[in-house]
Protein backbone atom coordinates (compact mmCIF):
# COMPACT_ATOMS: atom_id res chain seq x y z
CA UNK A 1 0.00 0.00 0.00
CA UNK A 2 1.30 3.44 -0.89
CA UNK A 3 2.02 5.70 2.05
CA UNK A 4 0.31 9.05 2.00
CA UNK A 5 1.91 12.20 3.31
CA UNK A 6 -0.18 14.80 5.07
CA UNK A 7 -1.61 17.50 2.86
CA UNK A 8 0.36 20.68 3.48
CA UNK A 9 -0.04 24.15 2.09
CA UNK A 10 3.09 25.97 0.93
CA UNK A 11 3.93 29.31 2.49
CA UNK A 12 3.61 32.36 0.30
CA UNK A 13 7.08 33.53 -0.76
CA UNK A 14 7.56 37.16 -1.87
CA UNK A 15 9.31 37.68 -5.19
CA UNK A 16 12.32 39.40 -3.59
CA UNK A 17 12.84 36.51 -1.20
CA UNK A 18 12.54 34.03 -4.08
CA UNK A 19 15.19 35.90 -6.04
CA UNK A 20 17.46 36.11 -3.00
CA UNK A 21 17.14 32.39 -2.29
CA UNK A 22 18.06 31.65 -5.90
CA UNK A 23 21.17 33.82 -5.60
CA UNK A 24 22.23 32.32 -2.27
CA UNK A 25 21.73 28.74 -3.43
CA UNK A 26 23.65 29.41 -6.64
CA UNK A 27 26.49 31.02 -4.67
CA UNK A 28 26.86 28.07 -2.27
CA UNK A 29 26.29 25.34 -4.89
CA UNK A 30 29.80 25.60 -6.27
CA UNK A 31 32.87 23.36 -6.55
CA UNK A 32 34.42 25.22 -3.61
CA UNK A 33 31.71 23.80 -1.35
CA UNK A 34 32.88 20.22 -1.83
CA UNK A 35 36.20 20.22 0.02
CA UNK A 36 34.66 21.10 3.40
CA UNK A 37 31.56 18.93 3.12
CA UNK A 38 31.00 15.16 3.57
CA UNK A 39 29.88 14.98 -0.08
CA UNK A 40 33.58 14.91 -0.93
CA UNK A 41 33.86 11.27 0.19
CA UNK A 42 31.39 9.53 -2.14
CA UNK A 43 32.68 11.78 -4.93
CA UNK A 44 36.04 9.98 -4.75
CA UNK A 45 34.53 6.86 -6.31
CA UNK A 46 33.12 5.88 -9.69
CA UNK A 47 31.54 2.46 -9.06
CA UNK A 48 27.89 2.88 -8.10
CA UNK A 49 28.02 0.57 -5.09
CA UNK A 50 31.09 2.37 -3.70
CA UNK A 51 29.29 5.69 -4.07
CA UNK A 52 26.13 4.36 -2.44
CA UNK A 53 28.02 2.84 0.49
CA UNK A 54 30.07 5.95 1.19
CA UNK A 55 27.17 8.34 0.64
CA UNK A 56 25.03 6.48 3.16
CA UNK A 57 27.77 6.16 5.77
CA UNK A 58 28.99 9.74 5.38
CA UNK A 59 25.45 11.04 5.73
CA UNK A 60 24.83 8.76 8.72
CA UNK A 61 27.52 10.48 10.79
CA UNK A 62 26.85 13.97 9.42
CA UNK A 63 25.88 15.73 12.62
CA UNK A 64 27.96 18.06 14.74
CA UNK A 65 31.18 19.82 13.78
CA UNK A 66 31.89 19.49 10.04
CA UNK A 67 35.65 19.13 10.54
CA UNK A 68 35.07 16.25 12.92
CA UNK A 69 32.51 14.72 10.56
CA UNK A 70 34.97 14.81 7.67
CA UNK A 71 37.78 13.44 9.83
CA UNK A 72 35.59 10.53 10.90
CA UNK A 73 34.38 9.88 7.34
CA UNK A 74 38.05 9.50 6.45
CA UNK A 75 38.43 7.11 9.40
CA UNK A 76 35.60 4.93 8.07
CA UNK A 77 37.15 4.79 4.62
CA UNK A 78 40.48 3.83 6.14
CA UNK A 79 38.81 1.03 8.13
CA UNK A 80 37.35 -0.23 4.84
CA UNK A 81 40.78 -0.10 3.16
CA UNK A 82 39.44 2.60 0.81
CA UNK A 83 37.61 -0.18 -1.04
CA UNK A 84 34.11 0.02 0.46
CA UNK A 85 32.09 -2.22 -1.86
CA UNK A 86 34.58 -5.09 -1.74
CA UNK A 87 34.90 -4.64 2.02
CA UNK A 88 31.13 -5.04 2.32
CA UNK A 89 30.94 -8.05 0.02
CA UNK A 90 33.97 -9.78 1.59
CA UNK A 91 32.43 -9.20 5.05
CA UNK A 92 35.58 -7.48 6.28
CA UNK A 93 33.42 -5.71 8.86
CA UNK A 94 33.15 -8.93 10.88
CA UNK A 95 36.81 -8.44 11.86
CA UNK A 96 36.31 -4.76 12.69
CA UNK A 97 37.55 -4.07 16.24
CA UNK A 98 35.27 -2.38 18.71
CA UNK A 99 35.66 1.36 19.01
CA UNK A 100 34.09 4.72 18.40
CA UNK A 101 33.44 5.97 14.86
CA UNK A 102 31.68 9.29 15.46
CA UNK A 103 30.04 10.53 18.63
CA UNK A 104 27.35 7.92 19.45
CA UNK A 105 28.03 5.81 16.33
CA UNK A 106 30.32 2.86 17.12
CA UNK A 107 31.98 -0.01 15.30
CA UNK A 108 29.09 -2.29 16.32
CA UNK A 109 26.71 0.10 14.52
CA UNK A 110 28.93 0.14 11.44
CA UNK A 111 28.97 -3.67 11.42
CA UNK A 112 25.18 -3.65 11.65
CA UNK A 113 24.92 -1.21 8.73
CA UNK A 114 27.32 -3.12 6.51
CA UNK A 115 25.60 -6.44 7.15
CA UNK A 116 22.44 -4.82 5.87
CA UNK A 117 24.17 -3.44 2.80
CA UNK A 118 25.73 -6.83 2.13
CA UNK A 119 22.27 -8.38 2.09
CA UNK A 120 20.89 -5.68 -0.23
CA UNK A 121 23.86 -5.83 -2.62
CA UNK A 122 23.79 -9.63 -2.68
CA UNK A 123 20.08 -9.79 -3.46
CA UNK A 124 19.71 -6.74 -5.71
CA UNK A 125 23.14 -5.68 -6.99
CA UNK A 126 22.87 -2.07 -5.87
CA UNK A 127 20.85 0.14 -3.58
CA UNK A 128 19.39 1.79 -6.68
CA UNK A 129 18.05 -1.53 -7.94
CA UNK A 130 16.74 -2.30 -4.46
CA UNK A 131 14.89 1.04 -4.46
CA UNK A 132 13.43 0.21 -7.86
CA UNK A 133 12.32 -3.22 -6.65
CA UNK A 134 10.56 -1.56 -3.71
CA UNK A 135 8.86 0.87 -6.14
CA UNK A 136 9.75 3.87 -4.04
CA UNK A 137 9.14 6.22 -6.97
CA UNK A 138 5.41 5.42 -6.80
CA UNK A 139 5.22 6.63 -3.20
CA UNK A 140 4.53 10.24 -2.19
CA UNK A 141 7.41 9.97 0.30
CA UNK A 142 10.08 7.87 -1.45
CA UNK A 143 12.76 8.42 1.19
CA UNK A 144 10.59 7.12 4.01
CA UNK A 145 9.47 4.13 1.95
CA UNK A 146 13.10 3.35 1.17
CA UNK A 147 14.11 3.48 4.82
CA UNK A 148 11.19 1.27 5.85
CA UNK A 149 12.44 -1.33 3.37
CA UNK A 150 16.08 -0.89 4.43
CA UNK A 151 15.12 -1.32 8.08
CA UNK A 152 13.47 -4.61 7.17
CA UNK A 153 16.57 -5.85 5.35
CA UNK A 154 18.99 -4.58 8.01
CA UNK A 155 17.05 -6.31 10.78
CA UNK A 156 16.94 -9.56 8.81
CA UNK A 157 20.69 -9.39 8.25
CA UNK A 158 21.24 -8.83 11.99
CA UNK A 159 19.18 -11.61 13.50
CA UNK A 160 15.98 -9.58 13.69
CA UNK A 161 17.60 -6.74 15.64
CA UNK A 162 17.08 -3.09 14.63
CA UNK A 163 19.63 -0.34 15.28
CA UNK A 164 18.26 3.22 15.43
CA UNK A 165 21.79 4.62 15.20
CA UNK A 166 21.95 3.26 11.66
CA UNK A 167 18.50 4.25 10.39
CA UNK A 168 15.56 5.94 12.12
CA UNK A 169 12.79 3.64 13.28
CA UNK A 170 10.10 6.26 14.02
CA UNK A 171 9.18 6.86 10.39
CA UNK A 172 5.88 8.57 11.17
CA UNK A 173 7.70 11.48 12.81
CA UNK A 174 11.38 11.50 11.82
CA UNK A 175 12.67 14.28 9.58
CA UNK A 176 14.98 11.68 8.02
CA UNK A 177 17.62 14.36 7.57
CA UNK A 178 20.59 12.13 6.87
CA UNK A 179 18.93 9.89 4.29
CA UNK A 180 17.37 12.92 2.61
CA UNK A 181 20.86 14.40 2.36
CA UNK A 182 22.32 11.19 0.91
CA UNK A 183 19.49 11.07 -1.62
CA UNK A 184 20.20 14.66 -2.60
CA UNK A 185 23.77 13.62 -3.40
CA UNK A 186 22.66 10.51 -5.32
CA UNK A 187 19.73 11.99 -7.25
CA UNK A 188 20.38 15.66 -8.05
CA UNK A 189 22.30 15.93 -11.30
CA UNK A 190 23.28 19.53 -12.01
CA UNK A 191 26.94 18.50 -12.30
CA UNK A 192 28.27 20.80 -9.59
CA UNK A 193 28.19 19.38 -6.05
CA UNK A 194 25.70 16.52 -6.16
CA UNK A 195 26.54 13.38 -8.12
CA UNK A 196 23.25 12.38 -9.79
CA UNK A 197 24.19 8.69 -10.15
CA UNK A 198 20.67 7.39 -9.47
CA UNK A 199 19.16 7.48 -12.95
CA UNK A 200 15.57 6.35 -13.30
CA UNK A 201 15.07 5.67 -9.59
CA UNK A 202 13.43 8.87 -8.39
CA UNK A 203 13.63 12.40 -9.77
CA UNK A 204 14.95 15.54 -8.08
CA UNK A 205 11.33 16.71 -7.90
CA UNK A 206 10.62 13.84 -5.46
CA UNK A 207 13.34 14.77 -2.98
CA UNK A 208 12.67 16.27 0.45
CA UNK A 209 14.73 18.91 2.20
CA UNK A 210 17.35 17.60 4.67
CA UNK A 211 16.05 19.35 7.79
CA UNK A 212 18.25 19.89 10.83
CA UNK A 213 18.29 22.55 13.54
CA UNK A 214 20.32 25.01 11.47
CA UNK A 215 18.19 24.66 8.31
CA UNK A 216 15.01 24.82 10.37
CA UNK A 217 16.08 27.97 12.18
CA UNK A 218 16.97 29.70 8.92
CA UNK A 219 13.72 28.60 7.27
CA UNK A 220 11.72 30.05 10.18
CA UNK A 221 13.70 33.30 10.15
CA UNK A 222 12.84 33.67 6.46
CA UNK A 223 9.15 32.89 6.96
CA UNK A 224 9.36 29.63 5.00
CA UNK A 225 8.37 27.41 7.93
CA UNK A 226 6.00 28.12 10.81
CA UNK A 227 6.22 24.86 12.78
CA UNK A 228 8.64 24.75 15.70
CA UNK A 229 9.48 21.04 15.61
CA UNK A 230 12.12 19.70 13.24
CA UNK A 231 10.06 16.66 12.35
CA UNK A 232 8.52 14.98 9.32
CA UNK A 233 5.58 17.39 9.13
CA UNK A 234 8.00 20.31 9.05
CA UNK A 235 9.99 18.62 6.27
CA UNK A 236 6.78 18.20 4.29
CA UNK A 237 5.71 21.79 4.89
CA UNK A 238 9.07 23.32 4.02
CA UNK A 239 9.51 21.11 0.96
CA UNK A 240 6.02 22.04 -0.28
CA UNK A 241 7.03 25.70 -0.07
CA UNK A 242 10.31 25.08 -1.89
CA UNK A 243 8.47 23.07 -4.57
CA UNK A 244 6.28 26.10 -5.21
CA UNK A 245 9.47 27.98 -6.11
CA UNK A 246 11.21 25.24 -8.10
CA UNK A 247 8.89 22.26 -8.73
CA UNK A 248 11.48 20.17 -10.55
CA UNK A 249 14.25 20.66 -7.98
CA UNK A 250 13.05 21.89 -4.57
CA UNK A 251 16.12 20.80 -2.58
CA UNK A 252 18.29 23.13 -4.64
CA UNK A 253 17.43 25.56 -1.85
CA UNK A 254 19.16 23.35 0.70
CA UNK A 255 22.34 25.12 -0.36
CA UNK A 256 20.85 28.49 0.61
CA UNK A 257 19.31 27.36 3.89
CA UNK A 258 22.33 25.31 4.97
CA UNK A 259 24.88 27.88 3.88
CA UNK A 260 23.42 30.82 5.79
CA UNK A 261 24.47 31.98 9.21
CA UNK A 262 21.32 32.64 11.27
CA UNK A 263 22.02 36.37 11.54
CA UNK A 264 22.26 36.55 7.74
CA UNK A 265 18.91 34.88 7.11
CA UNK A 266 17.33 37.99 5.66
CA UNK A 267 16.88 39.03 2.02
CA UNK A 268 17.75 42.61 2.95
CA UNK A 269 21.40 41.73 3.72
Amino acid sequence: MTNKTATVSPASVPADLHEWLDREATRVNSPEFISADPVQFPRRFTRLQDIETVALLSATIAWGNRKMICSNCEKMLRLMDYDPYNYVMDKGYEELPDGNIHRTFFARDLRHYLRGLNRIFTDHGSLADFARSEKIAADEAPAWKLVKAMNREFATANGGIADPRCLPQNLATTALKRINMALRWLVRDDGIVDMGVWKGVITPAQLYIPLDVHVGDNARALGLLDRRANDRRSVEQLTATLRSLRPDDPVFYDFALFGLLPEKASPTD
